[in-house]
């Protein structure tokens, strides 16, 4: 897959990506693999999108899910 500037990332992304922060700031109770899922609803990610927030948020919902148990 290209890699492509933050800039060209599709607004639905954005809002996605910065939806997931905030829903992880307000409820870190939450975990990490399910918000995600619900971002790629929530927003009608593509198949394209959906794999760029599990590849880039891989790092926070193993990280974070292993160190709350």
């Amino acid at each position: 897959m290209e890699k492509r500037p933050a800039a060209a990332l599709s607004t639905n992304l954005q809002k996605a990506v910065q939806w997931i922060g905030e829903v992880i700031q307000e409820h870190p109770e939450k975990q990490r693999n399910q918000v995600v899922s619900d971002a790629q609803l929530r927003f009608d990610l593509t198949p394209a999108e959906s794999e760029f927030l599990n590849h880039n948020f891989k790092e926070i919902i193993t990280g974070t899910e292993k160190g709350n148990r």
